[in-house]
C-alpha cells in the first residue's frame, strides 16, 4: 500500500476539576489560531499521484471559525493545498449564512476553479449551488453538511453522524451495565437542531440505547458554542437533579458544559464528548473531569477533501482502488476514545 493509500486507510475513507470557575474552564477552548498538527494533514510525498501534474485551481469556502472544529476545517484545507505545488487555493468567504454564503460562491463560479471544496452553512440550503456549480462543469466537493441531491456533488465527505450517537451510546450503556446501575437517568445536549447532521447524532443515540431499554431523560439543543454549551448544561442539570451520564455532541461546547457542572459542584455522573478536540482528549487522559470519554468526528475531512479534489482536477482516482476515479461519497468512521487509548488519538486532536 503507498503511503497515500495508508493515510487514507487510516482515516477510514476507503469507503468508507470541580473547584475551577467557570470562566477558568471557558478559557481552555480550543484556538481558532492553532496550526494543524502533521497528522491532520499529510504531507505530499514524492511518487505515484503525489507527483506535481496538472495545476488545479481549488475554490474554498467554509463558514468563518466560530469555534475550533471549524477554524481546524479552514486551517487544514490551507496547510493540505500548500503541501502540493500544483495546487492553487482561492477562498472566498462565506459570510453569515446561507444567502450570503451562496452569493459569494456564485462569484466564485465565474472564475471558472476546476475544483471548488465548501462546508456549507446548510446543506439544503446550498444545494441548488452545488446543483448549479456541477452544470457548470466545475465539480464540486462537499463537506461536512450533506446536500440532499447527489447531482449537486461530485463527492461528499462527511462524518459518520449516526455512528457518533451509537458509538457514544454504547460506550455508555457498556459503563453503566459494568456500574450496575438500574433505571439511569440519561441526558443528552445535542448541537444545533436544524442541523441535519445534529438530527441524525440524535437518532443514532436514541436508536442505540432503545436496544438497551433505556432512553433520554433530557435533551437540550445547544449551538456548538461554549457559552451555549454552559447555558444549556446549566438548566439541563437544575432539571435534573440525578443524573447517571450525559452525552454533549461537540467538544467545543463541551467547555461550557464542563463549566456548568463544576458550577454546580455535580460530580455523580460521566460524560461523553464528541468531535475530539485536544482539550477534550487532554482532559480524558488526565482523568480530572466528568468527561471520560469523547467520539471523534475529525476535521482531517478537509485535509482529505483537498487532496481528492486535487485528484479529481486532475482525472486520477486513489491508487490503491482499482476504479479510475474518486469515490463519490465517503463517510468517517466513528472512534471512540477513552483513558486507554486517549495517547493514540492526542495528535489528531483540533
Amino acid at each position: 500500500m503507498t503511503t497515500q493509500g495508508r493515510d487514507l486507510s487510516r482515516r477510514g475513507l476507503l469507503f468508507g476539576g470541580a473547584a475551577v470557575g467557570a470562566g477558568v474552564l471557558l478559557a481552555g477552548c480550543t484556538s481558532n489560531e492553532t496550526a494543524p498538527t502533521a497528522a491532520q494533514t499529510k504531507a505530499a510525498p514524492a511518487g505515484g499521484n503525489n507527483e506535481p501534474g496538472k495545476k488545479v485551481t481549488i475554490g474554498f469556502s467554509a463558514p468563518a471559525a466560530d469555534h475550533g472544529w471549524i477554524a481546524a476545517i479552514t486551517n487544514n484545507a490551507k496547510a493540505q493545498a500548500a503541501a502540493y505545488p500544483d495546487v492553487e487555493l482561492k477562498t472566498v468567504e462565506a459570510g453569515a449564512d446561507a444567502a450570503a454564503q451562496r452569493a459569494a460562491l456564485s462569484t466564485l463560479i465565474s472564475q471558472k476553479p476546476d475544483v471548488i471544496v465548501l462546508l456549507p452553512h446548510d446543506g439544503k440550503e446550498l444545494n441548488a449551488f452545488g446543483l448549479e456549480a456541477m452544470k457548470a462543469g466545475i465539480p464540486v466537493v462537499n463537506l461536512d453538511r450533506a446536500f440532499p441531491d447527489a447531482k449537486a456533488y461530485r463527492l461528499q465527505i462527511k462524518g459518520d453522524n449516526y455512528g457518533m450517537g451509537v458509538a457514544a451510546a454504547t460506550y455508555i450503556t457498556e459503563q453503566l451495565k459494568a456500574k450496575g446501575v438500574s433505571n439511569p437517568v440519561i441526558a443528552e445536549i445535542a448541537g444545533m437542531d436544524e442541523l441535519e447532521l445534529t438530527q441524525e447524532r440524535s437518532k443514532g443515540f436514541a436508536d442505540t440505547l432503545a436496544q438497551a431499554g433505556l432512553k433520554v431523560a433530557n435533551r437540550r439543543a445547544a449551538r456548538f458554542t461554549a457559552d451555549s454549551g454552559q447555558q444549556e448544561a446549566a438548566q439541563l442539570l437544575q432539571a435534573l437533579p440525578k443524573l447517571d451520564a450525559l452525552w454533549n455532541h461537540d467538544d467545543d461546547q463541551g467547555i461550557g458544559v464542563l463549566a456548568a457542572v463544576a458550577q454546580a459542584n455535580r460530580k455523580e455522573f460521566f460524560m461523553v464528548g464528541g468531535a475530539g478536540s485536544k482539550k477534550a482528549i487532554e482532559d480524558i487522559q488526565a482523568d480530572r473531569t466528568v468527561l471520560k470519554a469523547t467520539v471523534t468526528y475529525s476535521p482531517s475531512m478537509a485535509s482529505s477533501a483537498i487532496s481528492l479534489a486535487r485528484l479529481i482536477g486532475q482525472g486520477k482516482g486513489l491508487s490503491d482502488l482499482v476504479e479510475l476515479q474518486v469515490p463519490k461519497e465517503i463517510v468517517l468512521a466513528s472512534e471512540t476514545i477513552t483513558k486507554e487509548n486517549a495517547g493514540d488519538y492526542l495528535k489528531l486532536g483540533f
